[in-house]
């Protein structure tokens, strides 16, 4: 037993890691992880960048696909390959969880954004491609993005919320899944069969809030404090949305509620605890993905208690009196984020084809 392990079996919290890439498929290294306690996998598009542009474990592969088809069609078939090999090594996960753990998130092109109609033929095409019960499709939370969350819950489909940055839009989130299973239960869908996450970019906040502090000559003690707060009232507002008549109704049809997901939780100031998005966040019905390094922090000298519901009301305190007192928007930090976010995936996106663009010309002299 690790303390990966004790983190879900004590704690019932899930721990996944962020990663996703062949060698670790197919040399072992994902089912060590699993063999350790890891309970998910998820990936995004600078995941795929960094393992398809920086291994030539992808090679074999590419040369036979842009032979028939494009650079982009290419990605996709690779990427799906790894996927689906992933929710094979997680399915026992699955199965022993009664189907409520051992998920794979895939995201739809970051380029879909802010595009409501192309997110959802994309996320149900993803869907359709990987017919896999343990597959999550990843859905930014963008106001764009929210009615196409609604829309995949309703047809009955696993979704994987990505980019949250704010409480308000993590509410609108929390409105989406729970309409959506209702609509879903109106036509007489299964409602036990549906599962879905709601992802807080925890570090993030923190270097935002933490780079406007030091503008402001705030005071420093604020500093470091902002993303643990934000995530323990996002952590009660959870409780609060998940509970009542209206919940009640959909619980009693078999509907699970959506738990919120810790991403981005390695540090990123190194002056703060290497866990301290980690340790400070643990809780039922909840998910912490995190990156290699910080699975590893976390099995070396990781704290199993519960923290996420530690001192709620000075995490109140914080956002809604003393950040604003120190001149401090969060809706505007949460705005700046979301933009950030969705551009740096672009990024990444575009860095991907443009590498495999040019591994094609290499190939064949020609590009697609």
């Amino acid at each position: 037993m690790t303390t990966l392990h004790d983190l879900c079996s004590a704690q019932g919290q899930s721990p996944w890691i962020d990663n996703l890439n062949r060698p670790s498929l197919r040399q072992g290294g994902l089912q060590k992880l699993v063999d350790s306690g890891i309970r998910g996998v998820t990936s995004n598009p600078t995941i795929f960048q960094k393992a398809m542009a920086g291994s030539d474990a992808y090679d074999e592969q590419f040369r036979r696909l842009i032979e028939q088809d494009s650079v982009e069609a290419a990605f996709w078939d690779m990427a799906i390959d790894d996927v689906t090999e992933a929710c094979a090594i997680l399915r026992p996960v699955h199965d022993q969880a009664g189907g409520a753990d051992g998920f794979v998130s895939l995201e739809v092109a970051p380029n879909l954004a802010n595009r409501t109609d192309p997110t959802i033929e994309a996320a149900r095409h993803l869907h359709e491609r990987i017919d896999l019960p343990n597959l999550m499709v990843k859905i930014p939370a963008t106001e764009e993005g929210v009615p196409a969350i609604q829309k995949m819950i309703s047809e009955g489909r696993n979704i994987n919320v990505t980019l949250i940055f704010s409480l308000p839009r993590y509410e609108a989130v929390v409105e989406a899944y729970i309409s959506g299973l209702e609509k879903l239960a109106a036509a007489g869908g299964d409602l036990a069969s549906v599962h879905s996450v709601a992802s807080f970019f925890v570090s993030r906040v923190d270097t935002e809030v933490d780079r406007r502090l030091e503008k402001a000559g705030a005071d420093p003690a604020l500093s470091g404090r902002a993303a643990v707060a934000q995530a323990k009232l996002a952590f009660a507002l959870f409780e609060r949305r998940f509970s009542g008549p209206r919940w009640e109704a959909l619980a009693g049809q078999g509907a699970h509620p959506q738990r919120p997901l810790w991403a981005s939780t390695s540090t990123k100031n190194k002056a703060y605890p290497d866990l301290l998005y980690v340790d400070n966040l643990i809780g039922p019905h909840t998910v912490n993905t995190m990156p290699d390094a910080t699975v590893d922090a976390f099995l070396d000298h990781g704290t199993v208690a519960r923290s996420v519901d530690v001192d709620v009301d000075g995490a109140r305190r914080l956002l809604e009196d003393q950040l604003p007192d120190a001149g401090i928007d969060m809706v505007d930090v949460s705005k700046t984020l979301e933009q950030e976010g969705v551009s740096s995936f672009v990024k990444s996106w575009d860095e991907l084809i443009q590498s495999l663009s040019d591994k094609a010309n290499a190939v064949s002299g020609t590009g697609r």
